[in-house]
């Protein structure tokens, strides 16, 4: 591994092409390895980036080390305020460039990348006021002994991302993260690498940000993330990603008993009463399964209707699902772009046919492999309808643009199939009453549900989840807590002497 001291977000390699490098203690950072960035609308080769690893990982942790024992980063509020919002006005100037990469290098539609874009500042300028504010407990016990009890950052963060969000699920971690004092290492995604530049040429611009406090790394395989997991020197994994995986993680952090921070899969419910307004719900249900083309923790992926309403909302669905329209993310009259690799739409499609031995298609989407879009990664949504809640189709997380279709009888019913899943991530209800709003949220499992909307998501609340979906909450006040080690200190003064 070298390093070199360019700070563009290119730099030419030694063959003399354009390498997208790492960035490490505020240096642009080459890897011996070099991997395609490839389009997944296209097949098309959009750049070469420096392919990172354990190597990687041991400078970034390093690094971030370094940073948090010798920078005023950790004690210094004011600092960590102004660099926050630093890095808000940087994200902001580089939204027009930022936003149609995200589309170009992940597939999703350029609404949806914009939006990986924009929300970063918003996001950050909300937290900067967090790092200038503190939560704690103060009294005197007894006569002249004072007890204290406050945050303190808790080290170096390590901070795992994953391909479908790879800006806003950073920044949902990395905004914490930095507020509470810490420093970071970032292990960014391989399938958005370009992206990850882009956003460490953002840091690079942030002149507050101290030299090593923020240090990023791409890579395409699995050595860089497990040194990060695996580290004494890293006190906090923040991770978003599969179940699965977020158990490895958790266990492969637990010798060094390291602190969790793990947003996991979902199998998200959205619950349609029989008194629900379907003009507004059948549109929300669908835009549910297509956002980011089904790859979203909080796919709408299991839509459960009340009988009463089943027939009309079945052929209202399938109708909205055959008229979906896949392209390219760059094209406005696009409805969904590709998923992120053809490797996935194998994937998905090997999951969709293992279920038609016991579920009904409504729609039978499926890859497209002819015509101007077969060099992509397209897969048209797919609704198949399912009476038996035990079955792989409902328990497992699909990441793609697929739904079950259920129908329930009563509020009972409802609860009970809403709650069949080992995963609690979010869930939607739809109806015109409020009180079967407020007892449905009550006895659902789901760390957020919302009512007559779906993936409404503010920095000033909670996001996360119960049960197999996650430990901890990022968002919020709650979210520094994760990044944050609680100290008790006791003063005991004596009386006066006369």
């Amino acid at each position: 591994m070298t390093s070199s001291s360019q700070t563009s977000v290119a730099a030419t390699g030694s063959n003399g092409s354009d390498i997208a490098k790492h960035w490490i203690d505020g240096e642009w950072v080459e890897s011996d390895s070099v991997s395609e960035s490839i389009n997944p609308a296209t097949g098309e080769v959009l750049g070469r980036w420096a392919d990172g690893g354990e190597a990687e990982a041991r400078a970034a942790v390093a690094a971030a080390r370094r940073a948090f024992e010798t920078s005023p980063w950790p004690r210094d509020r004011s600092l960590r305020n102004r660099a926050l919002i630093e890095m808000a006005e940087a994200f902001d100037a580089h939204a027009e460039e930022l936003g149609p990469l995200v589309t170009k290098e992940n597939g999703k539609k350029i609404a949806e990348g914009m939006l990986e874009a924009t929300v970063p500042g918003l996001t950050l300028r909300h937290t900067a006021g967090q790092a200038l504010t503190d939560t704690g407990i103060s009294a005197e016990v007894a006569p002249g002994q004072w007890y204290s009890t406050y945050g303190e950052p808790a080290g170096v963060v390590g901070v795992i991302v994953p391909w479908n969000s790879p800006v806003v699920l950073l920044i949902r971690s990395l905004a914490p993260a930095l507020a509470a004092g810490n420093t970071v290492a970032v292990k960014m995604p391989g399938q958005t690498a370009l992206v990850a530049n882009v956003v460490s040429q953002i840091m690079a611009e942030v002149e507050s940000l101290p030299r090593g406090v923020v240090n990023m790394f791409t890579e395409s395989g699995n050595t860089g993330a497990p040194y990060l997991v695996a580290s004494p020197d890293v006190q906090v994994i923040s991770y978003t990603g599969s179940t699965p995986v977020g158990r490895m993680v958790a266990a492969a952090g637990a010798p060094t008993l390291k602190r969790m921070n793990l947003e996991l899969g979902g199998k998200t419910p959205m619950i349609v009463f029989d008194d629900a307004d379907l003009d507004a719900t059948v549109p929300l249900l669908v835009a549910a399964v297509t956002t980011f083309a089904g790859q979203f923790c909080m796919t709408g992926s299991r839509i459960l209707v009340q009988r009463g309403v089943a027939g009309e909302v079945r052929t209202r669905l399938a109708k909205a699902f055959e008229s979906v329209r896949v392209g390219n993310g760059l094209d406005p009259e696009t409805d969904m772009g590709p998923m992120i690799d053809k490797a996935n739409v194998a994937r998905v499609d090997g999951v969709v046919e293992a279920t038609l031995g016991y579920a009904t298609p409504i729609v039978r989407g499926g890859p497209v492999a002819d015509g101007p879009l077969a060099a992509g990664a397209f897969y048209r949504p797919t609704l198949l309808e399912v009476e038996d809640v035990k079955t792989d189709l409902v328990q497992k997380e699909i990441f793609g643009p697929v739904a079950t279709f259920e129908v329930f009888d009563t509020e009972a019913d409802a609860i009970v199939r809403a709650n069949a899943t080992e995963m609690g991530l979010s869930a939607g209800i739809f109806t015109n009453d409020i009180n079967i709003s407020r007892r449905v949220s009550r006895e659902i499992q789901f760390g957020t549900v919302w009512t007559n909307t779906w993936a409404a998501i503010n920095d000033g609340f909670a996001e996360g989840g119960f049960r197999q979906s996650g430990i901890g909450r990022l968002r919020g006040p709650l979210a520094i807590a994760d990044f944050q080690e609680a100290k008790t200190v006791v003063h005991s003064i004596p009386p006066p002497t006369h």
